[in-house]
């Protein structure tokens, strides 16, 4: 039943828009998006489960068009309306989306659908137009810790404290990565110890979660160290979050936004070096990438810092939400018309107006090599001092 679905209570709770449109039976063509493992093949399931309705599951990334038709044309005509999930929804071709509008159209069936990505990006807008998209968010903690023991209840082991916190910590919100670790774990002793969950699943999942949130506050720390330069702290808490077991890719994936955003023009290398790093790291594991972690750390807090880049296009975003769209000056349209003065003919700069009023959102903070490229604008033009 719906109540027993762990996670989702912004879904699953009894004054929830879809939670009373699935006591009511009047379930909509659904999209269902969110990552791996928190319930949304199970929540299909309970719909069809719920409506006494016929389920098919699908796989987009192996279907066929001649699939959807045999379905539709098999209950066309009568009063039974079948419930079609169709896993990796986003993988669908146009030519198979455009085969749903029709049945969606005159509700045949119920259209399920379910991705990792937001399908407002990937499905048409005749689809869209169609259905509804509902979030799936990681589980929690609480939410992992309650399925853990409702497994316990039902199977016969025990885990230590230590072991716990890092099946779940570990699982990053996905049950299904809980489930997987927990059943071979068994396998090896029904007492479960960290040592055995850690000789099986050595890292953590993706970004992980925590009860007292030590990912994400070293994460942080690790982040702050490196803006306010102070190597040996940034070491220490890269060494916490390796000894934790943290996904060398997710500690790769913060020190290339920081590149940008606390670094950016200041050190323009410094955003190519974690690029590497984050490439290296995704195929060299532990213990090496501990190494290759270690010398981006070391470079980036070395690097002189600047948040003009990220300050810029904050300021850029802002105004375009918040005023009206400046028209693109006829000159500046393509094809190019005439009126258009090409800056190569001209040595490599003419003046001419980009924008049909003066705005300026970038401030350069005169830092490392901001200031070269400051000199360099200034050469362009002929500002020379």
């Amino acid at each position: 039943m719906v109540e027993e679905v762990v996670g989702q209570k912004h879904l699953v709770s009894p004054h929830s828009a879809f939670y009373k449109l699935l006591q009511s039976g009047n379930i909509p063509h659904s999209f269902f998006f969110g990552p791996p493992g928190c319930g949304k093949t199970t929540m299909a399931k309970i719909i069809a489960k719920s409506l006494d309705a016929p389920f098919y599951e699908l796989d987009a990334t192996s279907l066929k068009v001649e699939q959807f038709r045999k379905i539709f044309a098999q209950y066309k005509g009568t009063l039974i309306k079948p419930v079609i999930f169709v896993d990796e929804v986003h993988r669908l071709s146009k030519t198979q989306q455009e085969v749903l509008l029709i049945p969606m159209e005159e509700n045949i069936a119920i259209v399920i659908g379910a991705s990792t990505e937001n399908p407002y990006f990937s499905l048409t807008s005749g689809i869209r137009s169609r259905s509804m998209l509902f979030e799936f968010k990681p589980l929690s903690y609480d939410d992992l810790s309650d399925l853990l023991e409702r497994v316990q209840n039902k199977v016969d082991f025990t885990i230590d404290e230590d072991a716990k916190d890092y099946l779940i910590n570990s699982s990053a919100g996905d049950s299904r990565a809980l489930l997987n670790l927990l059943e071979f774990a068994i396998k090896v002793d029904t007492h479960i110890t960290l040592k055995t969950l850690k000789s099986l699943r050595p890292t953590m999942l993706k970004d992980g979660t925590s009860s007292d949130d030590t990912h994400y506050n070293l994460a942080s720390a690790l982040i702050k160290s490196i803006r306010g330069s102070d190597v040996d702290a940034a070491l220490y808490y890269l060494a916490r979050l390796i000894d934790g077991a943290e996904n060398p890719e997710f500690i790769a994936r913060r020190l290339v936004i920081l590149a940008s955003e606390d670094i950016g023009n200041a050190n323009p290398n410094a955003l190519n070096l974690a690029v590497s790093t984050m490439h290296a790291v995704s195929k060299i594991g532990y213990p090496e990438s501990r190494i290759i972690l270690s010398q981006c750390v070391i470079y980036l807090t070395s690097s002189p810092k600047s948040n003009s880049a990220y300050n810029a296009i904050n300021d850029a975003l802002a105004y375009v939400q918040n005023n009206p769209s400046l028209p693109v000056p006829d000159h500046l349209k393509s094809p190019s018309p005439k009126g258009y003065l090409y800056p190569h003919d001209f040595g490599g700069w003419i003046k001419q107006n980009y924008l049909t009023k003066p705005i300026k959102f970038y401030k350069s903070a005169k830092i490392g090599f901001e200031k070269t490229l400051d000199d360099w604008l200034e050469k362009i033009k002929g500002k020379q001092s």
